[in-house]
């Protein structure tokens, strides 16, 4: 049997596996990861984490996407990460940690967590892009990931599955792909957001790396100023915190609170 804790960064719900000893041995470990990730047939969940041993921070890990792909980097999941290894005494309040975006800190206070992300990259604003027949405004934003942002009216009427999909597989961002986003600007410090993401092949309740995307999307427009609370579709607030550089953006974090859902155990016939 496997132990496991199921978390969740708002709406966003994770597996996460302490491996620091590497001993997990499930096969082909990205059917492990589908076959888990199924919801009514196994636990369910966007993603799944294995906490590894590091030679230069607290620990690092390796973040697999419910469809069993890898991702360099998961907002929400680093925020459920930070929570987990404190409460299981892999790291203090303040931690580190390695991804494959870099090094992540976090820290920890009750059941608020607040992650210092990296800083984004190729950052395009106001690209028109023609996805299947329609005309998108994009302004597209990597924190960590690929994420490309449209603003648009009446958000929760939108067909964010829809389009989002499409835009996603859309040949201007072959062959990786990107997350898309769908923002509202409510005030100059308020957003509402919407995500399709990557991997999930769905728009998830929320997106910690697309919140970031779209707050600096709407921060290098000159709509939103620091820091910036983002409603996502779980009803929850999350807060993002960044400084302006030039042009560009440091000192990005993102806060909010996780939820320790469950712990338990995997039997056989749960990835079998």
């Amino acid at each position: 049997m496997i132990e496991f804790y199921k978390m969740s960064g708002s709406g966003n719900d994770f597996i996460i596996i302490d491996n620091r000893d590497l001993s997990l041995d499930v096969g082909d470990i990205r059917q492990f990861v589908q076959k888990v990730c199924r919801h009514k047939l196994s636990v369910g969940a966007d993603g799944l984490f294995l906490i590894e041993p590091s030679a230069c921070v607290d620990f690092k890990w390796q973040f697999f996407n419910s469809d069993g792909s890898n991702a360099e980097m998961c907002g929400n999941g680093s925020r459920c990460v930070a929570r987990y290894a404190y409460h299981k005494g892999i790291a203090g309040k303040k931690m580190s940690f390695e991804t494959m975006a870099g090094i992540i800190s976090a820290e920890v206070n009750d059941d608020v967590v607040k992650v210092k992300l990296t800083d984004p990259s190729e950052v395009k604003l106001g690209e028109k892009i023609d996805v299947d027949g329609r005309i998108f405004l994009l302004d597209s934003v990597n924190t960590g990931v690929p994420h490309a942002v449209a603003f648009v009216d009446n958000l929760q009427s939108f067909p964010v599955a829809e389009w989002g999909r499409k835009i996603r597989f859309s040949k201007h961002y072959a062959p990786q792909g990107t997350n898309a986003d769908f923002a509202t600007v409510l005030a100059p410090q308020k957003i509402q957001l919407r995500t399709y993401e990557r991997g999930v092949e769905d728009e998830t309740l929320a997106c910690g790396t697309g919140m970031v995307a779209a707050v600096l999307a709407a921060a290098q427009r000159g709509l939103v100023v620091s820091p910036v609370d983002v409603l996502v579709q779980s009803g929850e607030t999350l807060r993002i915190y960044y400084d302006r550089k030039d042009e560009g953006f440091r000192e990005i974090y993102l806060e909010g609170k996780v939820k320790m859902v469950y712990q338990g155990f995997l039997f056989a016939e749960a990835y079998k």
